[in-house]
Formats: C-alpha cells, structure tokens, sequence
C-alpha cells in the first residue's frame, strides 16, 4: 500500500505541475476557454447573472486555478500539509471531472483546454486522464499516512514560496508579453493563407434532408428520395447529422480583413510581394491607447505598410489620425488569438508571420 501511495503521489503531482505550467505560458488561453463554459452556461439559463459575473472576471480564475495546480503538484511531491493538499486535490479532480464530462456528453464546447493549446485531447481522452487522476487522488487521500515529508518543514516552505512567486511571475510576465511558447496558429513561421484552408484530408459532416408537408390539417416527415405529390403543401426542410466528419475545420477560421467599405481585403494583404506590419488591437478598454504615440514616431522612420486589425474600428479612426495606417475590421474572437498581447505587431513577409511582439515590446526595441 505504502508503495502504491507514493506512486500516485508522484504521478499526480508531475502531472499538475506540467498541466499547471503547460497553461501557465498563456493564462489567457485557459480564460478564454472559461468564458466558453460561463457563456454556454448563460445562454441556458443557469444561473445567468452569476456566470455573466464569472464571465467578467475569468481571467483571476485562470491565474488562481493554474497557480493552485502548480503549487499543489509541489506540495504533493514535497509530502508538505499533505491532508490539506489531498483534499484540495480532491475537490479540484471532481471540478475537472464534472468539466471534463460535461464537454464530452453535451457536446456543446468543443475541448475544455486541460494541457492548453499545446497539447491538445479529445473530449474522451481528457475525460478518462481526470478518472484515472481521481482514482489516484483518492487513493492519496486514503493512504496519505505513508507519505512522509520529503524534507524538513522549513526547506519544503521556501520551496513551496519559490514555486508560487515562480508561477505567479510567468503569468504575468506573457501577460505583458507574449506566451513563451507560441502552440497557436498564428505563430513565427506559420503561412497564415495556407491555414484559413480546408485540410487536405479533411472528411466532411453527411447530412440528410427530410421534407415536411402537410395535407388536410396533417403534417407528414418525408425522405428526399420519396417525396410526396402535388396535392400535399410544403411546410419545412430540416437537415440532420447522419455522420461527423474529421479534421474538416481550417486551423484558422474567419479570419477575414474587412475594409472601411465592408470590403473583404484579406487576400489582398496576405499576398502582397515584400513586408509589412499588422497590428492587432482587438479594442481600446481602460485606455489603452499610449502606444498610439509611439506608432506614430515608428511611423516616421518606416517604409514598410502598416496595418491596424481591430474589432473597434469606429474608435480606431477617431484615435489614429496618421494618414500612411489602414484600418481593418476583423473579428474579435480571431483577434484574441491571434494577439494574447493587446495590442501586438506582427512582421509579415506576404502571408507568411516572420516575427511578432507584444507592442510595448516592439516600441522600445525600435528607439
């Protein structure tokens, strides 16, 4: 028993400090996808005013939530407060189950992002990693008596300290930045025209159509291939999923640069010969706007088009007046993952992204 104790201990613990670290280079990410959660819950009518509220503040809870793995994954292979740490483990393994169940059985979100965009699972095996872990964790729980501390209580703290300020300092470093390791699509090297198509091996969704018509005061379902004569009156035509298809979704989905005229201009800017800069400003909230300034002093001495995406144009117009910018209308969603930064500057070389920066970042190295 003691043997098979310490085996779960270590095995939990590695993996919620790499799930914990694998989020931890790009928090936002996991906060995005708790909106996710929080809007679909919302739209149901569960709780809707909470999870508006929840929805607001998804951010903090990324960060909480990623911290708490790490340093709890410590405290484990520390063997440090080790019954405060295997109930909290506990509570979080049914948190992630209960998640992790919900994306599988309802089909209505699409990954609940356990290992981040980097390692991505399906919704079956994300749900049976969480019952193995549980089954583990409550083995912990039951045998934590055999797991003794690994060293003295003062070293095990100041242990415990380095690993909480560490992770804390990483999240709020990419939060300024940029995710010390880009899993996203958009990412250094990525051909951005290439990714908004099909996959070459996409296979995709079979529908089926039934026809609905009615005929004295009756309503009748019928299959394409039987449709009914001409003393029946059409009603409907509903389409149904016979088989989902596989791998029939771009990497990059509606990304479409919209002009002032509401003109579709992406291909135009993507295969344009030489380089030129977008930068992404998804909008401008808690004004956000000094970096205005210092794009027009990089504006002085650049020969290269820049352009600002941005799902606020009506405020971009009013706040960028330099004449050599033009602004682009794009979703907010595709904005908000292409720049974990707002805003952020890519170097393009055609559509192809050979550099990008938090703005900030950019700025600075550029005086």
């Amino acid at each position: 028993m003691k043997l098979l104790v310490n085996f779960a201990r270590i095995v939990v613990g590695i993996l919620f400090i790499f799930s914990g670290l694998v989020k931890a280079i790009d928090p936002l990410g996991l906060a995005y996808k708790m909106q996710e959660f929080f809007e679909v819950w919302a739209a149901e009518g569960i709780m809707s005013n909470l999870m508006l509220w929840l929805n607001d503040q998804a951010l903090m809870f990324s960060l909480l939530m990623i911290t708490l793995e790490v340093v709890l994954g410590v405290a484990l292979l520390l063997g440090w407060r080790t019954k405060m740490v295997s109930w909290l483990l506990l509570l979080l393994m049914l948190f992630f189950t209960f998640l992790t169940s919900y994306v599988l059985f309802s089909g209505k979100i699409r990954a609940c992002g356990c290992f981040g965009d980097c390692i991505p699972l399906t919704p079956v095996q994300t749900f049976t990693k969480d019952i193995v872990l549980l089954i583990l964790v409550l083995l912990i729980l039951v045998g934590r008596k055999y797991i003794k501390p690994l060293l003295s209580n003062k070293v095990n703290v100041s242990v415990f300290l380095v690993s909480l300020f560490g992770v804390l300092g990483l999240q709020w470093y990419v939060l300024h930045h940029l995710p010390v390791k880009d899993c996203l699509p958009f990412k250094v090297g990525n051909n951005i025209w290439e990714l908004r198509k099909m996959p070459a091996d996409a296979v995709p969704d079979k529908f089926d159509y039934k026809f609905i018509y009615k005929k004295n005061g009756e309503e009748k379902e019928f299959a394409v291939s039987a449709l009914p004569d001409s003393s029946w009156e059409f009603v409907d035509r509903k389409q149904v999923l016979i088989e989902k298809g596989k791998n029939n979704i771009p990497l990059i989905n509606d990304f479409i640069l919209k002009s002032q005229n509401e003109n579709d201009s992406t291909e135009a800017i993507l295969n344009q010969q030489g380089e030129y800069y977008l930068l992404f400003a998804k909008d401008f909230i808690d004004g956000n706007t000094k970096w205005i300034k210092s794009l027009d002093l990089f504006l002085a001495n650049n020969n290269k088009p820049v352009y600002v995406v941005t799902s606020d144009p009506s405020t971009a117009e009013e706040l960028i007046k330099n004449p050599s910018v033009t602004i682009f209308t794009s979703d907010g969603i595709v904005i908000k993952t292409a720049a974990r930064v707002n805003p952020t500057i890519f170097l393009m070389s055609g559509p192809v992204v050979k550099n990008k920066w938090a703005a900030d970042d950019f700025f600075k190295k550029m005086k």
